[in-house]
Protein backbone atom coordinates (compact mmCIF):
# COMPACT_ATOMS: atom_id res chain seq x y z
CA UNK A 1 0.00 0.00 0.00
CA UNK A 2 1.26 3.67 -0.11
CA UNK A 3 3.54 4.91 2.30
CA UNK A 4 4.89 8.06 3.51
CA UNK A 5 7.79 8.26 0.80
CA UNK A 6 5.30 6.96 -2.18
CA UNK A 7 3.57 10.42 -0.85
CA UNK A 8 6.38 12.58 -1.03
CA UNK A 9 7.71 11.33 -4.36
CA UNK A 10 4.30 11.45 -5.94
CA UNK A 11 3.96 15.50 -4.45
CA UNK A 12 7.93 16.31 -5.91
CA UNK A 13 6.87 14.80 -9.30
CA UNK A 14 3.50 16.60 -9.09
CA UNK A 15 4.55 19.43 -8.63
CA UNK A 16 7.22 19.15 -11.53
CA UNK A 17 4.15 18.42 -13.65
CA UNK A 18 2.04 21.18 -12.89
CA UNK A 19 4.92 23.19 -14.04
CA UNK A 20 5.27 21.94 -16.92
CA UNK A 21 1.77 22.63 -18.16
CA UNK A 22 0.78 25.35 -20.20
CA UNK A 23 -2.77 26.65 -20.22
CA UNK A 24 -5.82 24.49 -21.61
CA UNK A 25 -6.46 25.47 -25.05
CA UNK A 26 -9.78 27.92 -26.09
CA UNK A 27 -11.41 24.26 -27.66
CA UNK A 28 -10.38 22.60 -24.59
CA UNK A 29 -11.79 25.24 -22.15
CA UNK A 30 -14.88 25.51 -23.57
CA UNK A 31 -15.90 21.58 -23.70
CA UNK A 32 -14.78 21.37 -20.15
CA UNK A 33 -16.85 24.45 -19.03
CA UNK A 34 -20.15 22.54 -17.75
CA UNK A 35 -18.34 19.35 -15.95
CA UNK A 36 -20.38 16.24 -15.29
CA UNK A 37 -19.37 14.42 -12.17
CA UNK A 38 -20.55 11.01 -11.57
CA UNK A 39 -20.00 9.91 -8.20
CA UNK A 40 -20.99 6.09 -7.97
CA UNK A 41 -22.17 6.39 -4.05
CA UNK A 42 -24.49 7.62 -2.07
CA UNK A 43 -24.35 11.21 -1.24
CA UNK A 44 -22.44 11.91 2.35
CA UNK A 45 -19.03 9.64 1.57
CA UNK A 46 -16.19 10.44 0.83
CA UNK A 47 -16.27 10.50 -2.64
CA UNK A 48 -19.29 12.72 -3.10
CA UNK A 49 -17.29 15.18 -0.56
CA UNK A 50 -14.59 15.20 -3.06
CA UNK A 51 -16.58 16.12 -6.25
CA UNK A 52 -18.35 18.70 -4.20
CA UNK A 53 -15.09 19.92 -3.30
CA UNK A 54 -13.78 19.29 -6.47
CA UNK A 55 -16.72 21.58 -8.07
CA UNK A 56 -16.32 24.18 -5.26
CA UNK A 57 -12.14 25.22 -6.12
CA UNK A 58 -13.08 24.55 -9.98
CA UNK A 59 -15.76 27.59 -9.62
CA UNK A 60 -13.70 29.78 -7.37
CA UNK A 61 -10.28 29.16 -9.67
CA UNK A 62 -12.78 30.06 -12.84
CA UNK A 63 -11.51 26.76 -14.61
CA UNK A 64 -14.88 25.53 -14.93
CA UNK A 65 -18.08 27.17 -15.23
CA UNK A 66 -20.89 25.09 -13.72
CA UNK A 67 -21.16 21.51 -12.93
CA UNK A 68 -23.23 19.27 -12.49
CA UNK A 69 -23.07 15.83 -9.47
CA UNK A 70 -24.99 12.73 -10.62
CA UNK A 71 -24.82 10.26 -7.70
CA UNK A 72 -25.30 6.25 -8.60
CA UNK A 73 -24.66 4.56 -4.85
CA UNK A 74 -24.49 0.76 -4.81
CA UNK A 75 -21.58 -2.04 -3.69
CA UNK A 76 -18.69 0.38 -4.11
CA UNK A 77 -19.34 1.49 -6.66
CA UNK A 78 -20.06 -1.11 -8.58
CA UNK A 79 -23.73 -0.48 -9.58
CA UNK A 80 -22.75 3.22 -11.15
CA UNK A 81 -19.51 1.59 -12.62
CA UNK A 82 -21.18 -0.31 -15.74
CA UNK A 83 -23.26 3.13 -16.12
CA UNK A 84 -20.51 5.06 -16.21
CA UNK A 85 -18.66 2.99 -18.49
CA UNK A 86 -21.72 2.57 -21.12
CA UNK A 87 -23.45 5.30 -21.12
CA UNK A 88 -21.60 8.13 -20.61
CA UNK A 89 -18.40 6.74 -23.24
CA UNK A 90 -17.50 9.40 -24.93
CA UNK A 91 -18.44 12.45 -22.86
CA UNK A 92 -15.05 14.75 -23.16
CA UNK A 93 -16.63 16.69 -19.82
CA UNK A 94 -17.15 13.97 -17.61
CA UNK A 95 -15.07 12.89 -14.59
CA UNK A 96 -15.86 10.07 -12.78
CA UNK A 97 -14.44 10.01 -8.40
CA UNK A 98 -13.60 6.71 -6.99
CA UNK A 99 -10.51 5.38 -5.50
CA UNK A 100 -9.16 2.64 -3.50
CA UNK A 101 -12.64 1.51 -2.60
CA UNK A 102 -13.40 0.33 -5.67
CA UNK A 103 -10.63 -1.29 -6.69
CA UNK A 104 -11.79 -3.97 -3.91
CA UNK A 105 -15.31 -3.89 -4.64
CA UNK A 106 -14.97 -4.98 -8.03
CA UNK A 107 -12.37 -7.58 -7.20
CA UNK A 108 -15.01 -8.95 -4.01
CA UNK A 109 -18.02 -9.11 -6.25
CA UNK A 110 -16.27 -10.10 -9.24
CA UNK A 111 -18.25 -7.51 -11.12
CA UNK A 112 -18.13 -7.88 -14.88
CA UNK A 113 -16.78 -4.20 -15.97
CA UNK A 114 -13.31 -3.14 -14.54
CA UNK A 115 -11.62 0.03 -13.52
CA UNK A 116 -9.27 -0.45 -17.17
CA UNK A 117 -12.02 0.32 -19.03
CA UNK A 118 -12.80 4.05 -17.97
CA UNK A 119 -9.80 6.54 -18.82
CA UNK A 120 -7.59 7.29 -15.69
CA UNK A 121 -7.38 10.90 -15.22
CA UNK A 122 -5.58 12.20 -11.83
CA UNK A 123 -4.88 10.40 -8.07
CA UNK A 124 -5.83 13.48 -6.28
CA UNK A 125 -6.01 12.88 -2.68
CA UNK A 126 -5.27 10.09 0.51
CA UNK A 127 -6.68 9.38 3.39
CA UNK A 128 -5.73 7.47 6.34
CA UNK A 129 -8.93 5.61 8.24
CA UNK A 130 -9.68 6.20 11.23
CA UNK A 131 -11.55 3.20 13.97
CA UNK A 132 -14.01 4.76 16.01
CA UNK A 133 -17.14 3.86 18.76
CA UNK A 134 -20.13 5.69 19.69
CA UNK A 135 -19.16 8.25 22.54
CA UNK A 136 -20.96 5.91 25.28
CA UNK A 137 -18.91 2.91 24.11
CA UNK A 138 -17.14 1.01 26.93
CA UNK A 139 -14.31 1.09 24.29
CA UNK A 140 -11.58 3.48 25.92
CA UNK A 141 -8.60 2.30 23.25
CA UNK A 142 -8.17 0.23 20.30
CA UNK A 143 -6.59 -2.62 22.29
CA UNK A 144 -10.04 -2.79 24.22
CA UNK A 145 -11.52 -3.20 21.10
CA UNK A 146 -9.37 -5.85 19.76
CA UNK A 147 -9.80 -7.38 23.16
CA UNK A 148 -13.39 -7.93 22.44
CA UNK A 149 -13.19 -9.48 18.90
CA UNK A 150 -10.59 -12.27 20.36
CA UNK A 151 -13.42 -12.68 23.07
CA UNK A 152 -16.09 -13.59 19.94
CA UNK A 153 -16.20 -11.09 16.79
CA UNK A 154 -19.40 -12.23 15.93
CA UNK A 155 -20.26 -9.94 19.14
CA UNK A 156 -18.66 -6.70 17.60
CA UNK A 157 -20.74 -5.17 14.74
CA UNK A 158 -18.40 -2.69 12.64
CA UNK A 159 -19.77 -0.12 9.87
CA UNK A 160 -17.87 1.04 6.96
CA UNK A 161 -17.84 1.10 3.11
CA UNK A 162 -18.52 -1.46 1.02
CA UNK A 163 -17.53 -5.15 1.11
CA UNK A 164 -14.13 -5.04 -0.13
CA UNK A 165 -13.20 -1.46 -0.06
CA UNK A 166 -10.55 -0.07 2.28
CA UNK A 167 -12.21 -0.19 5.41
CA UNK A 168 -13.11 -4.05 5.36
CA UNK A 169 -9.40 -4.69 3.98
CA UNK A 170 -8.51 -2.66 7.54
CA UNK A 171 -10.85 -4.71 9.45
CA UNK A 172 -9.35 -7.91 8.10
CA UNK A 173 -5.93 -6.98 8.56
CA UNK A 174 -6.22 -5.56 11.94
CA UNK A 175 -7.77 -9.44 12.76
CA UNK A 176 -5.47 -11.31 11.15
CA UNK A 177 -2.31 -9.44 12.66
CA UNK A 178 -4.34 -10.37 16.27
CA UNK A 179 -4.92 -13.99 15.36
CA UNK A 180 -8.90 -13.75 14.47
CA UNK A 181 -9.98 -15.44 11.72
CA UNK A 182 -11.19 -12.61 9.06
CA UNK A 183 -14.18 -14.84 8.14
CA UNK A 184 -15.93 -14.52 11.61
CA UNK A 185 -15.93 -11.19 11.64
CA UNK A 186 -19.39 -8.85 11.70
CA UNK A 187 -18.72 -6.52 9.06
CA UNK A 188 -21.80 -4.43 8.26
CA UNK A 189 -21.35 -2.73 4.92
CA UNK A 190 -22.91 0.46 4.22
CA UNK A 191 -23.29 3.00 0.09
CA UNK A 192 -22.22 5.92 1.82
CA UNK A 193 -20.04 7.82 4.94
CA UNK A 194 -23.54 9.39 5.95
CA UNK A 195 -25.15 6.48 6.62
CA UNK A 196 -22.05 4.72 8.68
CA UNK A 197 -22.22 8.02 11.35
CA UNK A 198 -26.29 7.68 11.38
CA UNK A 199 -25.62 3.35 12.56
CA UNK A 200 -22.77 4.72 15.11
CA UNK A 201 -25.18 7.40 16.23
CA UNK A 202 -27.63 5.50 16.53
CA UNK A 203 -25.83 2.19 18.81
CA UNK A 204 -26.60 0.32 15.96
CA UNK A 205 -23.21 -1.11 15.73
CA UNK A 206 -19.75 -1.96 18.20
CA UNK A 207 -17.49 0.43 15.90
CA UNK A 208 -16.56 2.12 12.62
CA UNK A 209 -14.30 2.35 10.06
CA UNK A 210 -13.76 5.67 7.37
CA UNK A 211 -11.55 7.54 6.70
CA UNK A 212 -10.81 10.20 9.34
CA UNK A 213 -12.47 13.64 7.60
CA UNK A 214 -15.85 11.42 7.25
CA UNK A 215 -15.91 11.34 11.10
CA UNK A 216 -13.88 14.42 12.13
CA UNK A 217 -17.44 16.56 12.76
CA UNK A 218 -18.56 13.95 15.05
CA UNK A 219 -15.83 13.39 17.00
CA UNK A 220 -15.21 17.04 17.56
CA UNK A 221 -18.81 17.51 18.75
CA UNK A 222 -17.74 14.44 21.36
CA UNK A 223 -20.51 12.11 19.31
CA UNK A 224 -17.60 9.64 18.41
CA UNK A 225 -14.88 8.22 20.26
CA UNK A 226 -11.35 8.09 17.68
CA UNK A 227 -9.58 5.43 19.19
CA UNK A 228 -7.16 4.53 16.04
CA UNK A 229 -6.14 6.07 12.84
CA UNK A 230 -4.02 3.68 10.47
CA UNK A 231 -1.29 6.07 9.59
CA UNK A 232 2.59 4.92 9.99
CA UNK A 233 2.98 8.09 12.15
CA UNK A 234 0.84 10.12 14.59
CA UNK A 235 -0.69 13.09 12.47
CA UNK A 236 -1.06 17.00 13.20
CA UNK A 237 -3.77 17.94 14.75
CA UNK A 238 -5.38 14.70 15.25
CA UNK A 239 -5.95 14.11 18.67
CA UNK A 240 -5.29 9.82 18.39
CA UNK A 241 -2.57 7.33 18.26
CA UNK A 242 -1.67 5.01 15.46
CA UNK A 243 -2.45 1.05 15.53
CA UNK A 244 0.93 0.54 15.73
CA UNK A 245 1.39 2.12 18.59
CA UNK A 246 -1.43 -0.12 20.52
CA UNK A 247 0.25 -3.34 19.76
CA UNK A 248 -1.82 -3.90 15.72
CA UNK A 249 1.04 -3.81 13.29
CA UNK A 250 -1.36 -2.77 10.55
CA UNK A 251 -1.05 0.54 8.66
CA UNK A 252 -3.16 1.55 5.60
CA UNK A 253 -3.56 4.55 2.86
CA UNK A 254 -6.98 5.02 1.62
CA UNK A 255 -6.51 7.28 -1.97
CA UNK A 256 -9.54 8.75 -4.30
CA UNK A 257 -8.90 9.61 -7.91
CA UNK A 258 -10.96 10.50 -11.04
CA UNK A 259 -11.75 8.56 -14.16
CA UNK A 260 -12.69 9.92 -17.88
CA UNK A 261 -14.86 7.57 -19.63
CA UNK A 262 -13.71 5.63 -22.69
CA UNK A 263 -13.70 6.59 -25.74
CA UNK A 264 -12.23 10.47 -25.47
CA UNK A 265 -9.62 11.34 -27.52
CA UNK A 266 -5.39 11.99 -26.50
CA UNK A 267 -6.69 15.96 -26.54
CA UNK A 268 -9.60 15.86 -24.43
CA UNK A 269 -7.51 13.09 -21.98
CA UNK A 270 -4.93 15.72 -21.91
CA UNK A 271 -7.23 18.68 -21.20
CA UNK A 272 -8.32 16.69 -18.11
CA UNK A 273 -5.33 16.32 -17.01
CA UNK A 274 -4.40 20.00 -17.31
CA UNK A 275 -7.69 20.83 -15.66
CA UNK A 276 -7.09 18.83 -12.83
CA UNK A 277 -3.08 19.70 -12.24
CA UNK A 278 -4.58 23.37 -12.54
CA UNK A 279 -7.28 22.45 -9.60
CA UNK A 280 -4.55 20.64 -7.42
CA UNK A 281 -2.27 23.39 -8.35
CA UNK A 282 -4.50 25.88 -6.67
CA UNK A 283 -4.22 27.67 -3.23
CA UNK A 284 -8.12 27.22 -2.63
CA UNK A 285 -7.36 23.21 -3.06
CA UNK A 286 -4.75 23.14 -1.05
CA UNK A 287 -6.49 25.41 1.64
CA UNK A 288 -9.47 22.76 1.30
CA UNK A 289 -7.34 19.75 1.18
CA UNK A 290 -5.61 20.78 4.95
CA UNK A 291 -8.97 21.72 6.14
CA UNK A 292 -10.05 18.39 5.55
CA UNK A 293 -7.33 16.70 6.75
CA UNK A 294 -6.39 15.18 3.38
CA UNK A 295 -3.43 14.43 1.87
CA UNK A 296 -2.22 15.67 -1.33
CA UNK A 297 -1.14 13.22 -3.46
CA UNK A 298 -1.43 14.02 -7.22
CA UNK A 299 -0.64 11.46 -10.02
CA UNK A 300 -1.79 11.90 -13.72
CA UNK A 301 -1.88 10.73 -16.61
CA UNK A 302 0.17 7.03 -17.72
CA UNK A 303 1.70 6.90 -14.38
CA UNK A 304 -1.58 6.78 -12.80
CA UNK A 305 -2.53 4.17 -14.88
CA UNK A 306 0.55 2.31 -13.85
CA UNK A 307 -0.22 2.57 -10.19
CA UNK A 308 -3.86 1.42 -10.47
CA UNK A 309 -1.97 -1.49 -12.73
CA UNK A 310 -0.27 -2.05 -9.10
CA UNK A 311 -2.61 -1.42 -6.74
CA UNK A 312 -5.22 -3.69 -8.48
CA UNK A 313 -2.87 -6.62 -7.91
CA UNK A 314 -1.70 -5.33 -4.75
CA UNK A 315 -5.41 -5.83 -3.60
CA UNK A 316 -6.43 -8.57 -5.07
CA UNK A 317 -3.81 -10.37 -2.90
CA UNK A 318 -4.98 -8.65 0.14
CA UNK A 319 -8.54 -9.51 -0.14
CA UNK A 320 -7.62 -13.32 -1.69
CA UNK A 321 -5.13 -13.66 1.75
CA UNK A 322 -8.32 -12.05 3.90
CA UNK A 323 -10.92 -14.62 2.04
CA UNK A 324 -12.63 -11.60 0.45
CA UNK A 325 -11.80 -13.11 -2.98
CA UNK A 326 -11.07 -16.56 -4.28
Amino acid sequence: MLSRRHILLGSLAAGAAIQAQGPIGAACAQTLAQLQMFVPAAPGGGWDQTARTMEQVLRAEKLISGAQITNVGGAGGTVGLPQFINQWKGRSNALMISGMVMVGAIIANKAPVKLAQTTPIARLTGEFLALVVPAASPFRTAKDFIAALKADPAKVPVCGGSAGGSDHILLGLMAKSVGVAPAKLSYVPYAGGGQAVAALLGNQVAAGISGYGEFSEQIKAGKLRLLAISADARQPGIDAPTLKEQGIDVELFNWRGVFAPPGISNDQRAAMITLMEKMAGSAAWFDEVKKRDWTPILLTGDAYARFLQDETARIEAILRDLGLAA
